[in-house]
């Protein structure tokens, strides 16, 4: 996929989201309040990360016909674990090093139940599969071939992931490529999605075919709960897009929602999580890392380093470099 921009904070009224999904800016920065307690009747909203208007529409359309925010996460990810045009997500997505495509996903409900399938081939959709996991077994995560003979198991149809498209560019990669460990920071635009119902209930979901022409066996944050997505139903909910390493090495979802649950904004928890990894890697340019947050309020948050962006850098130019933004679909 090509590199999308992200773009600043949206607050958008979530009746003007159904028939038209937009992105908007707003330069006015959110309040430091309270996270927990919602002080007025929650409407419905969906957000997810990077510009999959295809998938927050089909979780709208589950919210406004009053289904649940379980529902609604898991039906707007499978939309991009479908599309084939779609290289970093489901079928289609870019291939490890040997060539074998393996898939990760989570899943959380509002009673902290949660499911993940991790390095999974031959299965379209991981994610229903990780949400098997959690209503199915007494488990929480499934690995590898387990997790694919389990998906079988639950019904599931064997499905070739390699499309032509992704296996050519593969072999062409394979050309002029080391067989380094080196981050390959142009392939990993996961998605994930947070939700609250009309009964005010939060649930995310994230799923990912991680990072293309990674070391086999490789796993980032997306299927990790805490990592790559953490909900707190009476807090709010993170999901995380990046170089997953760098998510797991500081819990960065449930970072997120811990801050939220301090007082700090889903903005503000946001540029905080962000602010903490960048600090760690100071001197680095070789990496991207964003989350985005919902709280308990309905309030929403979203914030990205981009590559070849120092610490420093965002240290002293904050939000006035256009190299860091908000971003998230709504």
């Amino acid at each position: 996929m090509k590199r999308r921009k992200f773009l600043k904070k949206s607050s958008l009224s979530t009746a003007g989201i159904l028939s038209a999904p937009v992105l908007a800016s707003c330069k006015s920065e959110p309040k430091t309040e309270t996270a927990i307690s919602p002080t007025k009747t929650i409407k419905p909203i969906v957000i997810c990360t990077w510009n999959f208007l295809n998938a927050s529409a089909k979780a709208w359309e589950v919210l406004s016909n009053s289904g649940s925010s379980l529902d609604a996460v898991e039906a707007g990810v499978m939309v991009e674990e479908a599309d084939v045009n779609n290289q970093t997500v489901g079928v289609g997505g870019r291939p490890d090093r040997e060539g074998r495509v393996t898939l990760d996903a989570c899943i959380m409900d509002k009673d902290a139940n949660c499911g993940a399938v991790l390095c999974m081939e031959n299965i379209a959709h991981p994610i229903s599969v990780a949400r098997k996991v959690m209503e199915e077994t007494p488990h929480v995560i499934l690995a590898g071939k387990g997790a694919e003979l389990f998906a079988y198991q639950q019904g599931f149809e064997k499905t070739n992931l390699l499309t032509e498209q992704s296996k050519k560019e593969w072999e062409e990669w394979k050309k002029t490529s080391k067989y380094e460990t080196i981050i390959n920071i142009e392939n990993h635009d996961t998605i994930g999605m947070l939700a609250i119902d009309e009964n005010g209930d939060i649930a995310g979901a994230c799923t990912t075919s991680g990072m293309g022409y990674k070391m086999a066996g490789r796993v980032g944050d997306s299927p990790i709960i805490g990592a790559g997505l953490f909900v707190d139903n009476e807090v709010g909910g993170a999901t995380a897009t990046g170089v997953g390493e760098e998510v797991v090495r500081t819990v960065g979802s449930f970072l997120i929602v811990e801050l939220m649950r301090q007082g700090k904004s889903p903005q503000e928890a946001c540029e905080e999580g962000v602010r903490r990894i960048m600090k760690k890697n100071e001197g680095r340019e070789d990496f991207q890392i964003g989350f985005i947050a919902v709280n308990k309020k309905g309030e929403t948050g979203g914030y990205c380093v981009h590559p070849g962006f120092t610490y420093r850098e965002y240290s002293e130019k904050g939000h006035e470099n256009k190299s860091v933004e908000s971003f998230y679909q709504s």
